[in-house]
């Protein structure tokens, strides 16, 4: 791992855990960079903190929200992706990032957001996460869409990948 990344991770790391925050999982794997889970317990105080205090039961309902610090490097891009039984929303926290939306296969131009954007996509909708000249820490939460059916990990529908997942 690069001493620039091992520093943004462990920087990150220690704001969640300043904030009071439980690190559920952490992945500094991914060649995009990574992320962080954060405790599902912890779900309101997460919404408190990133999202403006939405109400967590709103978005609940019955299956896990996944809170999540996403880092992405530097010119780095996620999958161009959309998922059946959740939205998701996005909060950028650091950096400048991009981000492709499209209700089609075909990819949107890239919109960029800088900390305080908050970007809600709708179920369904293709999206994509850029680093662009700098890293990018976006706080992510779900909103599941399907009661019967809630989201979980399995739900992501990759149209393009650039590390063939």
């Amino acid at each position: 791992m690069s001493t620039e990344k091992k520093e943004i991770f462990d920087r990150v790391e220690e704001m969640l855990h300043t904030q009071g925050f439980n690190i559920a999982a952490k992945d500094d794997t991914r060649p995009w960079g990574g992320f962080f889970v954060i405790d599902e317990t912890q779900a309101q105080d997460f919404a408190n903190q990133y999202f403006d205090g939405i109400d967590v039961e709103n978005l609940r309902i019955g299956g896990k929200l996944s809170p999540k610090i996403l880092i992405v490097a530097p010119e780095a891009r996620l999958s161009w992706q959309y998922h059946h039984r959740r939205a998701e929303i996005w909060q950028v926290v650091e950096g400048t990032v991009g981000i492709k939306r499209s209700m089609t296969d075909e990819e949107g131009e890239v919109g960029e957001y800088k900390p305080q954007d908050q970007v809600k996509l709708q179920k369904g909708e293709r999206h994509r996460l850029i680093g662009l000249a700098d890293w990018g820490v976006v706080a992510e939460i779900w909103q599941h869409t399907d009661a019967s059916n809630p989201s979980d990990e399995d739900d992501i529908v990759r149209v393009q990948d650039d590390f063939g997942r």
